[in-house]
């Protein structure tokens, strides 16, 4: 990640003094052969757009020399919904999209594995097992209709509630906004009663009693004003309760009419390592917001390895009904399991 900024500072220098030591006017240097347009569901000043999607951007517009400039719409403002980010990368309503995958549940499986319980120590890590198994199982699949750029996941997730949540129990009948399938059959065992909604509709649903909880990572919490709205957060050691999946993707036939030396740049910022970095950067970006709560006099409960125990114990059969159903569709849900975990493995000890 170091190198990453590092690398890229260092570009934006030479390309500033190769404009300058040519003498090129405003118009002529920011002149492009192609306009991208970046797609996304965040406010522009949120940790993710401001330091993973605004930085790839602005190393592309300089890797190509100023030939590929990219627009960058945050909040949905090219129109639609979260859950249709997919889709329009596929139609071309956007070039270039950043999403959940869990916004179309049902749609990217495999991808699941990496959102059961307690299975996430470290973001950076997992997105990395999670490209890995994606070039072995899903890119002609899942992925076949957009061509992927980056897969990585946030830093653990936490629990942010009006009222104390430390023993499951405290769950029962609470109205608690999660985002994908697998986490609201999650929360669902646990005894809450799960309510889905795209991440931006938060602040609404808690402000007005929608939900009394969310689960989402401390990076996105300074965003979204979550510390204001709730009092109490609730953390895991160890083992994060669950994490989500994103996908950033272009649209196919785009990428395919650049020209080659252009398809060169964006593939030399795709991939391994800016999954990893995107994934690593997210659980970094957690402490701001954390530290922000606690500054506030927020409750934070850090629950025991002991009390942990307790809720891993009642999520096991989340894990067993998931294996089962992608068992069942003919997607080896043991194997993807086992791949995913030995990539974890591996990941992790590097």
């Amino acid at each position: 990640m170091v190198n990453f900024r590092r690398n890229f500072l260092q570009l934006m220098g030479a390309t500033a003094l190769t404009a300058a030591g040519f003498g090129l006017g405003a118009t002529e240097a920011l002149s492009a052969d192609v306009t991208l347009r970046l797609h996304q569901f965040l406010p522009a000043q949120a940790n993710v757009p401001k330091n993973i999607l605004d930085p790839w951007a602005d190393k592309i517009e300089a890797e190509s020399g100023g030939r590929i400039e990219i627009q960058r719409f945050p909040a949905m403002q090219l129109g639609g919904k979260p859950p249709e980010l997919i889709d329009q990368a596929i139609d071309g309503v956007a070039d270039i999209v950043w999403t959940v995958a869990g916004y179309t549940p049902g749609r990217f499986p495999r991808a699941e594995v990496f959102e059961l319980p307690f299975t996430m120590t470290d973001a950076g890590a997992m997105s990395r097992a999670y490209w890995d198994l994606a070039e072995e199982t899903m890119m002609d699949n899942d992925f076949a209709d957009f061509k992927v750029l980056g897969l990585w996941v946030h830093g653990p997730g936490v629990i942010h509630s009006s009222k104390p949540v430390e023993s499951i129990t405290d769950l029962n009948g609470v109205k608690l906004r999660a985002p994908t399938r697998v986490t609201n059959m999650l929360f669902e065992e646990l005894g809450a009663t799960p309510v889905g909604m795209p991440v931006p509709a938060i602040p609404e649903a808690l402000s007005k009693g929608v939900v009394d909880a969310t689960v989402i990572p401390w990076e996105v919490v300074g965003a979204l004003k979550v510390a204001e709205l709730v009092k109490n957060h609730t953390e895991f050691p160890d083992e994060a309760i669950y994490t989500t999946t994103f996908i950033f993707a272009m649209n196919k036939d785009k990428y395919e009419s650049l020209p080659d030396d252009l398809k060169a740049v964006i593939d030399a910022n795709s991939g391994a390592e800016f999954s990893a970095h995107a994934g690593a950067q997210m659980q970094q970006d957690d402490a701001g917001p954390r530290g922000g709560a606690v500054e506030m006099g927020n409750n934070i409960i850090e629950l025991t390895t002991e009390q942990a125990a307790e809720w891993k114990a009642a999520a096991q059969p989340i894990t067993d009904r998931w294996t089962v159903e992608m068992d069942e569709k003919g997607l080896d849900g043991t194997g993807l399991r086992q791949r995913a975990n030995e990539l974890l493995e591996k990941h992790s000890s590097m």
